[in-house]
């Protein structure tokens, strides 16, 4: 039975501290395929909403 998702609540911290963005850019490699592929895939869920 397929699952759907009706809503998504994405939450986040930040901090003024330069040092800490730093380290955490040089942590995660592939940061930015990562991102474009989110928005790749919220994009299509969009167009399929909008096709209903």
């Amino acid at each position: 039975m397929p699952v759907e998702v009706k809503e998504i609540v994405i939450r986040a911290i930040l901090s003024g501290d330069s040092t800490s963005d730093n380290s955490l850019e040089t942590h995660q490699p592939g940061k930015e395929e990562l991102i474009q592929e989110c928005v790749t895939q919220v994009l299509k869920v969009i167009k399929k909403q909008n096709r209903r």
